[in-house]
């Protein structure tokens, strides 16, 4: 445990005494909680966001999975430097308290199979990120909602489309800190609560619901939902907007590398072929 803390500190430029939870401990230690607040303070002074080794699954919602994927798609490959098929931005389901088997939940289906709207659950789309880069991708979040705090698709409405951010242990985290400071900063004046599960719609309300992730865990979509195309919103409700081959081909590709695999949920309704 003290290898690890002269590495924490050499990692982030801070005092071996930053990282010890006892001075009167003859041997240095460090928990993951204070470990996961120094990448935070670390990065608020511009050290490197490849610095902390560790990184955290956190789950953004803001409407349709498929605009917020490629924006997170899009900050890991500027802020993370990833290449595409690195990328870890998956669409998915959370924040509902419905029981399901086998740990699947599926997008609507006629057969009514573990339907994520009937689950009480949420479209979002999960990223697994450097904890020091953490803040940048709050910012890029809240960023979603523009100057007036609104989602990129009104014309969605409904619990299914709430906006939601999930993290591990939800607003006891130390990382929490860095969504509030995000929301604080952000044009549109965000505000945010505490998810309960089953939550209301947030539209037209400037408010996002904070899980947490290890109550509330995330369920991947289906392949056809990941790197979707998607609609102007805002701009021209309604009009589709094609992201690109390069980035739609991301589905089959990850599909053959094993990175996505089947959910086991029922075929593609026939609006989706």
């Amino acid at each position: 445990m003290q290898q690890l803390a002269f590495l924490f500190a050499a990692a982030f430029g801070v005092p071996i005494a930053a990282v010890c939870v006892s001075a009167r401990s003859a041997a240095t230690q460090i928990s993951r909680r204070s470990f996961l607040a120094g990448a935070v303070l670390a990065t608020s002074a511009n050290q490197s966001p490849a610095a902390a080794a560790e990184t955290v699954k956190v789950y953004f919602g803001a409407g349709c999975f498929w605009h917020v994927q490629h924006e997170l798609y899009g900050e890991e490959i500027s802020t993370l430097q990833r290449s595409p098929i690195q990328v870890t931005a998956v669409t998915g389901y959370a924040g509902g308290l419905g029981q399901t088997t086998g740990a699947k939940v599926c997008y609507h289906n006629k057969d009514k199979i573990a339907d994520y709207g009937v689950l009480g659950h949420a479209e979002a789309v999960q990223v697994d990120i450097p904890v020091s880069s953490f803040p940048s991708f709050c910012k890029r979040y809240f960023a979603l909602f523009g100057n007036e705090g609104l989602r990129h698709d009104p014309k969605d409405r409904g619990s299914e489309y709430r906006s939601l951010l999930g993290l591990p242990e939800g607003q006891a985290s130390p990382l929490y800190a860095a969504v509030k400071q995000a929301a604080a900063e952000s044009l549109g004046g965000m505000k945010l609560a505490r998810g309960n599960g089953n939550d209301p719609d947030t539209f037209n309300e400037k408010l996002v619901y904070i899980y947490d992730s290890d109550a509330f865990p995330f369920y991947r979509a289906e392949l056809y939902h990941q790197f979707h195309n998607d609609y102007l919103g805002n701009v021209r409700p309604g009009e589709p907007v094609t992201y690109g081959k390069a980035y739609n081909s991301l589905q089959q590709s990850l599909s053959k590398l094993g990175v996505l695999v089947d959910t086991g949920c029922p075929a593609p309704p026939r609006y989706m072929l």
